[in-house]
């Protein structure tokens, strides 16, 4: 048979590995290139362009279907699109995409300059840094407070490495300062004669932060922080007011804060707070003193302040609560802003500095998304929201504080028409299997019979306390419009209802993650929302991990599965420490070198591992060469143990990214041509392409 007939088969190389007395046999290893991060192996390029060719013989026949797909999704899509001016300084800021464009063009002028556009100027020109390029990516970007400067950091190759570039924003001309390799945000001294960056380890870990004075060389740069666990990860910020630098470093468990003045960056940073292993704690200034949003007594985080003077002499303003979990805090000069999930649903307070009585912000529907959006200035009498739901398109408006008046300044433009009356959504709690309630939030079309003969796509993450939020999907609609359900699954493993939530569904609590969404799905069915073989699933990374899981388990759910850059070798990751993200990732899941449980645990949910002689659904799976997050050699040698050991024939597709990273395509059309690849690949499984 040809090869365009007969799917690649990877060949299998004796190697095994001995842990704790435990010896894995891994003969697909050799999809590790060892010159990582660099992939030459010529046997490696090969496996991996036969598994394109034999991904793009399986989808030319949907071609037509995702070009309609395409069509349909762009045409959702306002095309000269732009966000609300918001003033900053001196000046009003905004972004805007011209008509055909792949990436935005950032946008100033001055406050007191008319609005008839001549006295707009472009200070970043998106689509010519990408010119010529296979990928871009916009990272940091910053503009000095003097308003003179503006700092950008891009990623041409998905590396997640940025190079660094200042521009004049006086004369438009780029300066001679370069500094590749970072891996962080970019924070302004006072005087706006230097700026603060992290570099990026060999290890692909921030462990440091840096200054570089404009005009100088590289080599003159300072070293202000240095992190030495190799676990901990550094940021960098500055308080609200700008008087203070923050740098933070920490794990996904365990947090510390150090201060330095903004107006001298070279000053010894002053520690906040030591580390304590299971703590984490993040800060803002006010009129000197701090207010501390922390976890020390309860998983859902408390508020509490304390004097720059003394940091570690905490005083409580808001006490922990069971139901309300505090998720940010945001200082103005003459109130703050507590956001945070009450049972799972969005709530935004308003409060005042002397008695730090809540008022609470309303929203219309029983399910939704709302949150701060850009509110750059310390001085501020209006306050910008953003609002959306699974049925509603987002809303941003402005809230006077003085007189309560709310200003709607956009709303989601669908050029190609949307009624929100066609749409139901619900909000349910399905019972798992240990008698825990599982959050579901789901779409459908107001028509949708509930007796079992319709397809539900079920979405999930659960993993590192990110919520998955039930906000509006433009491209979502292809599938309601085509008959199917759509639900997501607030899993543990996430921070949905709260931080508990998250630990709930982690390190030896984390099979609860996939029992949660393998019970949802049948939950879902049991409500005739569809049936076994007509619920098709997705997620990434972490949810590509879910994907593995549940696919061993409960192969006969599922109607079709699509595993974005999914993390499913994750026993063998977990065990190699020389990898960028594995020592931080060990409070995540367990170090299965030092602890014989975490190893014996991993192993026995790891997609990979626990791949076994059965039936699978159809399977769609992606990678990235250049993802550092998850590396391409997981879904690749996930594909090639699927196709020795399945029982059927299903189809099972692998696209590997050539030019890419963890986000896979970039710009906004590229990236939409991967969804209508991957929608059309499940309407095809479901036999709905007419």
């Amino acid at each position: 048979m040809t090869e365009k007939t007969q799917p690649p088969r990877a060949e299998q190389r004796a190697h095994s590995i001995t842990h704790h007395g435990r010896t894995i046999n891994d003969p697909w290893t050799w999809l590790r290139d060892p010159g990582y991060p660099e992939v030459t192996d010529k046997d490696v390029l090969s496996y991996l362009e036969a598994e394109n060719a034999w991904f793009e013989a399986a989808m030319k026949p949907q071609q037509p279907l995702i070009d309609t797909l395409f069509e349909e999704m762009k045409g959702r899509i306002k095309e000269d699109d732009a966000s609300v001016p918001q003033k900053d300084g001196a000046f009003v800021y905004w972004r805007a995409f011209e008509m055909g464009a792949e990436y935005r063009k950032w946008f100033r002028r001055p406050v007191t300059a008319p609005m008839d556009g001549s006295a707009d100027q472009l200070i970043l020109d998106e689509p010519a840094l990408a010119e010529d390029k296979e990928y871009f990516r916009l990272g940091a970007i910053s503009i000095s407070p003097c308003g003179r400067y503006l700092a950008f950091a891009v990623d041409d190759n998905g590396s997640e490495r940025f190079e660094v570039r200042i521009t004049d924003l006086d004369t438009g001309a780029l300066l001679p300062d370069i500094i590749p390799g970072t891996l962080s945000s970019l924070v302004w001294t006072k005087d706006s004669k230097a700026l603060l960056y992290g570099l990026a380890n060999e290890n692909w870990r921030t462990d440091n932060a840096r200054l570089h004075r404009i005009g100088t060389p590289l080599s003159d740069d300072v070293e202000l922080f240095h992190e030495d666990d190799e676990g901990f990860r550094v940021s960098i910020g500055l308080t609200s007011a700008e008087n203070w630098i923050v740098l933070a470093t920490g794990d996904h468990v365990t947090s510390e804060v150090w201060l330095v003045p903004a107006e001298d960056p070279t000053a010894k940073p002053r520690l906040v707070a030591a580390r304590k292993p299971g703590r984490e704690y993040d800060l803002d200034e006010h009129e000197g003193w701090l207010y501390i949003r922390t976890n020390d007594i309860h998983p859902n985080f408390r508020l509490v302040r304390a004097r720059v003077e003394t940091p570690e002499q905490w005083e409580e303003i808001i006490a922990p609560s069971d139901h309300f979990y505090l998720t940010d805090v945001s200082l103005f000069k003459d109130f703050y802003v507590t956001e945070g999930r009450e049972d799972g649903l969005d709530q935004i307070e308003l409060r005042d500095y002397a008695t730090h009585t809540p008022n609470r912000i309303g929203f219309p529907e029983a399910a939704y998304v709302a949150g701060l959006d850009d509110n750059p200035e310390y001085d501020s009498a209006k306050l910008r929201i953003s609002y959306e739901s699974m049925v509603s398109p987002e809303t941003v408006f402005d809230l006077d504080l003085a007189t309560g008046i709310r200003t709607t300044l956009k709303v989601q433009e669908i050029p190609s028409g949307y009624d929100p009356s066609h749409y139901a959504s619900e909000r349910l709690m399905i019972t798992a299997r240990d008698g825990t309630a599982i959050p579901v939030s789901i779409v459908y079309p107001k028509d949708f019979p509930k007796d079992g003969s319709r397809p539900l796509h079920l979405y999930g993450y659960g993993a590192y306390g990110i919520a998955m939020e039930p906000g509006f999907s433009t491209g979502r609609l292809s599938l309601l419009d085509r008959g199917f359900a759509y639900a997501i699954a607030h899993i543990r493993g996430g921070d949905d209802l709260g931080q508990q939530w998250y630990l709930d569904g982690k390190l030896e609590k984390r099979t609860n993650t996939f029992n949660d969404f393998v019970d949802v799905a049948k939950g879902l069915v049991g409500l005739g929302y569809s049936s076994a073989g007509k619920v098709t699933i997705s997620g990434g990374s972490a949810g590509g991990e879910l994907m593995g899981a549940v696919i061993n388990s409960d192969p006969e759910l599922w109607g079709a599965v699509v595993a974005h850059v999914p993390f499913v070798d994750v026993l063998n990751t977990m065990l190699d420490a020389s990898l960028p993200l594995t020592p931080g990732e060990w409070p995540e899941w367990g170090n299965p070198i030092e602890d014989e449980n975490a190893f014996d645990l991993i192993a026995s949910y790891s997609p990979y591992d626990q791949v076994s002689t059965q039936a699978y659904p159809p399977l769609m799976v992606t990678a990235g060469l250049n993802d550092p997050r998850v590396t391409y050699w997981e879904p690749a040698k996930w594909v090639a143990k699927l196709r020795e050991h399945r029982t059927n024939d299903a189809t099972l597709i692998l696209k590997t990214n050539m030019g890419a990273g963890h986000g896979g395509k970039s710009g906004r059309w590229e990236s939409l041509k991967e969804t209508a690849e991957e929608f059309a690949f499940l309407l095809w499984q479901m036999d709905r392409t007419d």
